[in-house]
């Protein structure tokens, strides 16, 4: 089998796997009949491409995760096959982008803690992190300990950094810590007292000695997660939009070149310092074509040491950077 016939597996696997394509829907994307689509995914069973995940790696997608790898600098770049998806993407389409991130990241933790030990990760939260914790097979690792990285939501969810984190022990056998703080304080004094407390300071410096920090992130706009999630109200998102916030990642406001926000809300979210980002292993979770100015931006930043990646939202990435390679990895003073 030619790599290209290998390729075509993998993306009709994929599509019909992860993308929750029918057999109809795939047929006419790739104008092939029903009854071949059919044989061929039988095919993709057979030769052992499609598990518990999908070996999703073709060459389209190594092309661009190099690209993507070379023009920010980063350590290393996955990009999961694109689903095709029109430039108006629809709930369930995200919801599907975010699965298919999910699948990739719970692959690379579960490499990651093959080989190492122990480990100590810090964990952001958000549905696509919680859709890597759905993915990750149970895995025996006692000396494993997760810890928050931002504050939690006033309510139980699935995207709570204190659901998150204790799901992740529980599959890992290892430890949770939680960050006790809400996501954003009332006032600066209010963060300056919750920032003091004792627990604070111990869930803080766990956070600073983890080996690897995953975080996911949202675009400031009035269909953010965050602001539907009332997380901020109307005068604290029109404050950031204003200040020129285009991206949010733990508890951070970035501008549209990846610098610090100058607003009071950068000062109200308590959490790990930028200081204390900058210093760690990032890996990045990406998923949805909306996010792609976010993710610019974020990239730009220069934190980044690993980015994890929807193939849809890849794509867009490199039409917005003109698919330039030669970018060189930003350093903040922050």
């Amino acid at each position: 089998m030619t790599h290209d016939e290998e390729d075509l597996l993998v993306r009709l696997a994929w599509l019909y796997y992860v993308g929750n394509r029918n057999q109809e829907e795939i047929a006419n994307q790739l104008g092939l009949s029903r009854f071949k689509i059919n044989r061929m995914l039988a095919r993709a069973r057979e030769k052992g491409l499609v598990k518990i995940a999908i070996q999703h790696e073709t060459a389209q997608s190594l092309d661009t995760a190099g690209q993507i790898q070379s023009a920010f600098g980063l350590k290393e770049c996955i990009v999961t096959p694109a689903l095709g998806l029109a430039s108006a993407e629809t709930e369930v389409d995200e919801a599907n982008a975010r699965r298919a991130v999910g699948i990739a990241a719970a692959a690379f933790l579960e490499r990651r803690l093959s080989v190492a030990e122990p480990v100590t990760i810090g964990l952001a939260w958000g549905r696509t992190i919680a859709a890597m914790v759905d993915e990750l097979p149970k895995l025996s690792k006692s000396d494993l300990k997760i810890v928050s990285l931002m504050g939690s939501l006033s309510r139980n969810a699935r995207t709570n950094p204190f659901d998150c984190v204790h799901s992740l022990a529980q599959l890992c056998e290892g430890e949770a810590y939680i960050l006790p703080a809400p996501f954003i304080a009332d006032s600066e004094a209010d963060y300056e007292v919750i920032m003091s407390q004792k627990l604070v300071q111990q869930a803080l410096k766990l956070a600073r000695s983890a080996d690897l920090y995953i975080a996911s992130f949202g675009d400031c706009s009035k269909q953010s997660f965050i602001y539907h999630h009332d997380l901020l109200h109307d005068n604290e998102i029109d404050q950031v939009i204003n200040a020129g916030a285009v991206a949010d990642m733990l508890g951070k406001f970035f501008d549209v070149n990846g610098g610090l926000i100058d607003n009071v809300l950068n000062r109200r979210t308590p959490s790990v310092s930028y200081k204390d980002i900058c210093g760690r292993d990032v890996v990045l979770l990406a998923a949805g074509m909306s996010k792609a100015k976010a993710l610019l931006a974020l990239l730009r930043s220069g934190a980044i040491s690993r980015l994890i990646v929807d193939g849809d939202l890849a794509t867009t990435l490199m039409t917005l950077t003109g698919g330039q390679t030669n970018s060189a990895r930003a350093e903040r003073p922050y």
